[in-house]
């Protein structure tokens, strides 16, 4: 079962940009590339942190993929 916090924060989170699991899928290698570059990862992705904090998928997805450049940076 999804978490119920998460999943009310989502709804009730005015303004933000509903992004799907494709979407966040496909724009998730720029989301984390911003995020360790110190951009401003969420500004340049509306609806990425929302849709992060509601789907275990892929929010394991972005924790995956963030670990793995970080250990290939070299630990950065």
């Amino acid at each position: 079962m999804p978490d119920r916090k998460a999943m009310l924060a989502r709804l009730l989170v005015p303004g933000v940009p509903e992004l799907s699991c494709d979407a966040c899928f496909g724009a998730l290698d720029c989301y984390v590339e911003l995020q360790l570059g110190g951009a401003q990862a969420d500004e340049a992705v509306p609806g990425m942190r929302a849709h992060l904090v509601g789907c275990a998928a892929c929010r394991e997805e972005h924790a995956s993929l963030l670990a793995l450049v970080t250990r290939e940076s070299g630990g950065v």
